[in-house]
């Protein structure tokens, strides 16, 4: 194995230890003028940050942090009220809403009934309310915070309630949205639309609720006034190494823009903001087994959340709590394999050096790709992967699959895999703890280790919401709740682990 660094140097600017500046003490009090930002590193579990972190310093050896090592502040248990293993929605209905749930369920209990989520109850409190996301929007995560329905992956639903064009609360609860899934908000007429419907819900957004709809790079640029909606790709936003800057903005630019944009739009308010902040696609390749896309938008997170704290401190008349922590692993990522000699155990962190694309874009461009001769597919396939030489045998399985980007991908990230000695033992979610950042005012009363229902409640008593109020409201919406939230027919039984989690709460 090759282990000298030599063209591996590089330059990290920007990856400058980030300073615990803030002290606990009292802080200011919970009714005066706050602003709220959580942020979820979607399938980020501790073995995601040692990736990055090993990798940065191999790149450069005189970095021994990332920008969130400084703010760990302790871990979280992930698990829902069906399984040890959650999904996205159970764990961010604990985010939001303060409760556990199943797995699947977006904002609701385990019977279905509909929960007030601190998203809600702050609009309803009267501050500004925001959603920042690289996946689609209407995507579990996001969902959770203002719709509810009993099933995650019925996104034509919660399109909907996001915009308040069918919100329980009858009118729009979030003030700026970000991310991708166009799709969810264009009628089935439109080209690549999503929909099941003829409704057209980025113009009913515009028309009926005041929305501005930003929908290319330059429209992101302009000034803006609340309330927004910039959705800047069809499905999921591309991944930080994939992304093409002139189309898409980055994670870090849509958040210090919905930050600069809110705290605007609160500053002659009585109240602050609370906004969400998801790096989604962290998961997304945690689920594709691909090494490559998981580190970049890991590194995209540490840089964004170094960029978030140095704006907590910019506006520090603006008293800002930040909490992050993931809604579970995934992946079940490891790092290392055994040597015959010294140093007895290693992984090769330098072979990502060379990786300029996930094997999403590489696979789909074989496929268009006209010929199959084996220089193309070894420089402009394997090479741009971080594989610069790949076997006779990878060749031809490549080669052989050059028709399906789920075979060609599976067969680059086994390759890339193998030469990290990096291991997933899933293609889905584990169990284990994740980690818990924090920064800003009030952040060391969440040290220590928690159930991830207890983040909801700390947002809703630092900003002195009150769930039980939205959560009444929201139930004696009997008509909404049969028509939208509870199950339309016979819906498949969970699995029967659930008493046995549910006694041990």
């Amino acid at each position: 194995m090759y282990f000298s660094k030599g063209i591996f140097l590089i330059a990290l600017a920007g990856f400058a230890e980030v300073a615990l500046s803030h002290k606990p003490g009292k802080g200011p009090n919970r009714n005066a003028k706050r602003n709220f930002i959580m942020v979820i590193p979607d399938g980020f579990g501790p073995a995601s940050e040692a990736l990055a972190r090993h990798y940065t310093h191999w790149t450069n050896n005189a970095t021994i942090d990332l920008p969130i090592d400084k703010m760990q502040i302790g871990g979280i248990r992930t698990r829902s009220t069906d399984s040890y293993v959650p999904d996205s929605a159970s764990t961010a209905t604990a985010y939001s809403c303060g409760i556990k749930t199943y797995n699947g369920g977006i904002a609701v209990d385990d019977s279905y009934a509909p929960c007030g989520t601190v998203l809600e109850a702050a609009k309803a409190k009267g501050y500004k309310t925001g959603l920042i996301v690289t996946s689609r929007i209407t995507h579990a995560t996001p969902a959770t915070y203002a719709s509810h329905i009993y099933d995650r992956d019925i996104e034509d639903n919660i399109a909907r309630q996001l915009i308040g064009e069918n919100h329980p609360l009858g009118k729009p609860q979030v003030d700026l949205i970000l991310g991708g899934g166009r799709c969810y908000f264009t009628p089935k007429s439109t080209a690549k639309s999503c929909r099941k419907d003829d409704i057209d819900l980025l113009g009913w957004a515009k028309s009926k609720a005041g929305y501005q709809v930003l929908t290319t790079r330059k429209d992101f640029e302009k000034k803006t006034k609340l309330p927004y909606i910039g959705l800047f790709t069809e499905s999921h936003m591309s991944y930080e190494i994939d992304r093409d800057p002139a189309v898409e903005p980055s994670l870090t630019e849509m958040a210090i823009k919905g930050l600069n944009d809110l705290l605007a739009a609160s500053k002659k308010e009585k109240t602050g903001f609370f906004v969400m902040i998801e790096a989604s696609r962290i998961d997304h390749a945690g689920h594709a087994n691909d090494p490559v896309g998981h580190l970049h938008d890991i590194l995209q997170y540490n840089t964004m959340m170094k960029t978030v704290t140095e704006w907590i401190d910019k506006n520090s008349d603006a008293p800002t709590t930040l909490i992050s922590t993931a809604d579970h692993e995934c992946g079940g990522l490891t790092l290392g394999y055994s040597l015959t000699g010294p140093p007895d155990y290693w992984w090769a962190p330098q072979y990502f050096a060379g990786a300029k694309n996930t094997y999403e874009v590489l696979a789909a461009k074989w496929k268009s790709y006209a010929g199959t001769d084996a220089a193309y597919l070894k420089t402009e396939i394997f090479g741009k992967y971080g594989v610069p030489d790949p076997t006779a045998a990878e060749l031809a399985a490549a080669t052989a699959g050059k028709s399906s980007t789920s075979a060609v991908g599976a067969v680059l990230a086994k390759a890339m895999n193998a030469r990290l000695g990096v291991n997933w033992s899933t293609g889905g979610h584990t169990g284990v703890d994740v980690n818990l950042y924090g920064y800003g005012v009030n952040h060391l009363k969440m040290v220590g280790n928690h159930e991830n229902s207890d983040v909801g409640n700390f947002v809703a008593q630092e900003l002195g919401l009150d769930l039980k109020s939205i959560t009444r409201k929201l139930q004696k919406n009997k008509k909404f709740i049969d028509a939208y939230v509870k199950p339309q027919g016979k819906v498949q039984k969970r699995d029967s682990c659930s008493k046995h989690v549910n006694e041990h709460l």
